[in-house]
């Protein structure tokens, strides 16, 4: 199962780009696009932003294919800013609705407002991946934004977390594709609403600090000594 999952995060932009060119010769193929709209809202609920580190086809393409063309700089503050996110989400889904309205009844009409959608925004994260990081389209993502406001409100925080065994070396920063500084929550949980749980972090801790019930077996083992 754990290599099924990591061949899925490797590859599954073949999906993205199989979507981009079969719709070119049938936009009906565009409605399926509605999967990746519902699945990162329903995944939320569950285990926060998961699904946009793991499991989405675009984060995937900007993961192993832009990373090695982007570079790699710091996002700019405003296109991170809660009013940025919020005017990207009205106008995104404003435009959708329209477009859904005007079309509604012809299936063909439909595919194309769902294709387009996903072929202009792949572009813009292209395009914004040569200034800056490979994922500077994922800290503004209509989706990705509301998965975060709807996980906030989850009771089971199952997220990674940091022990008090971090030595603030800033490595996990570096690599981090969202800017986030894990080090910054040592001995509590990685809840910064932009943690899409890539696990890059984990991998590269040295002391390996980083992780799922990190702050509970670091308790467990002060009790017990």
């Amino acid at each position: 199962m754990k290599n099924l999952f990591e061949l899925w995060k490797k590859y599954s932009y073949l999906l993205l780009l199989a979507f981009i060119v079969v719709g070119l010769f049938d936009f009906k193929i565009g409605m399926a696009a509605v999967i990746c709209m519902i699945a990162p809202i329903i995944v939320s609920i569950f285990k926060g932003r998961f699904w946009c580190g793991n499991l989405c086809p675009r984060g995937s393409f900007y993961d192993n294919v832009m990373s090695r063309f982007s570079k790699k700089k710091a996002v700019p503050k405003f296109l991170k800013s809660t009013y940025f996110r919020v005017f990207v989400v009205l106008f995104m889904f404003t435009m959708f609705g329209l477009g859904i309205k005007n079309n509604w009844g012809n299936p063909t009409g439909i595919g194309i407002v769902f294709y387009r959608m996903i072929v202009v925004t792949t572009l813009l994260g292209i395009v914004l991946s040569f200034f800056y990081s490979n994922r500077t389209w994922c800290h503004f993502c209509p989706m990705g934004s509301l998965a975060a406001f709807i996980s906030s409100f989850r009771k089971n925080k199952k997220v990674l977390e940091v022990s008090n065994t971090c030595v603030s070396c800033k490595i996990c920063e570096k690599k981090c594709p969202m800017g986030i500084s894990p080090y910054n929550y040592k001995g509590d949980v990685l809840s910064h609403p932009d943690c899409i749980q890539c696990a890059k972090c984990v991998i590269a801790c040295p002391k390996k600090s980083i992780g799922y019930d990190k702050t509970k077996n670091f308790q467990v083992k002060n009790i017990n000594k």
